[in-house]
């Protein structure tokens, strides 16, 4: 049975696949992160991932697996049908992936629906579509952790994206006094040696949001 999205789910977001924890076990660093209460997990394994299609399938089936156990949502990157295949709880695409309208109406209700947005225009696109659950903005600091990241918006850029967007925003890669419903992080867990005491200061970082 899949999760409805909730905006409390963005606050202590860890985004992760085999490509960023090369020296460890992915299976294991996601349930010391749900142990310690991250309250969503997002399954991105690309780039430098050495996974085949069929690899990544069974490893998504046994995080998939362990995210329900802790009740705390299961979200796929990009890929629609492997997160079909997983019933996922949600997708999160971006704006250079399948158009989230297509996306939107391809999960059909299924799973929900996360956008990355990281200028003013894309928020105001945004507003007009039905179906998209929140939005994730950022990186809000520089990032060594994706290749692919988009020119960093900063605190005030942040801000200025929360106050436009009809939808709670995860700041991706940090978050402060912005109004961001929560932060979506990949190095600052993945890497942590305290992943508790991260997790714990993430969400009393997103309580001051309240």
């Amino acid at each position: 049975m899949t999760l409805e999205f909730e905006p409390a789910q963005l606050r202590a977001y860890f985004v992760c696949g085999t490509q960023d924890v090369v020296d460890r076990d992915l299976e294991t660093v996601v349930q010391t992160a749900l142990d310690a209460g991250i309250t969503a997990f997002q399954y991105r394994d690309k780039g430098a991932s050495q996974l085949t299609a069929a690899q990544r399938l069974t490893l998504g089936e046994q995080l998939r697996q362990r995210c329900a156990d802790a009740h705390v949502p299961f979200i796929v990157d990009d890929d629609v049908e492997l997160a079909l295949a997983l019933q996922a709880d949600g997708i999160h695409v971006g704006q250079s992936d399948d158009r989230v309208t297509q996306v939107i109406e391809r999960v059909a209700g299924q799973l929900f629906v996360g956008l990355s947005c990281s200028t003013l225009a894309e928020i105001k696109v945004a507003n007009q579509i039905d179906g998209i659950a929140y939005i994730g903005s950022g990186p809000i600091f520089p990032t060594n952790s994706k290749a692919d990241a988009d020119p960093v918006v900063g605190l005030a850029g942040l801000r200025e994206l929360v106050a436009a967007s009809q939808r709670p925003i995860v700041a991706i890669g940090g978050i402060a006094a912005t109004g961001a419903a929560g932060a979506a992080v990949i190095s600052m867990l993945a890497q942590s040696p305290d992943m508790a005491a991260t997790v714990k200061a993430m969400l009393t970082a997103s309580e001051a949001q309240l």
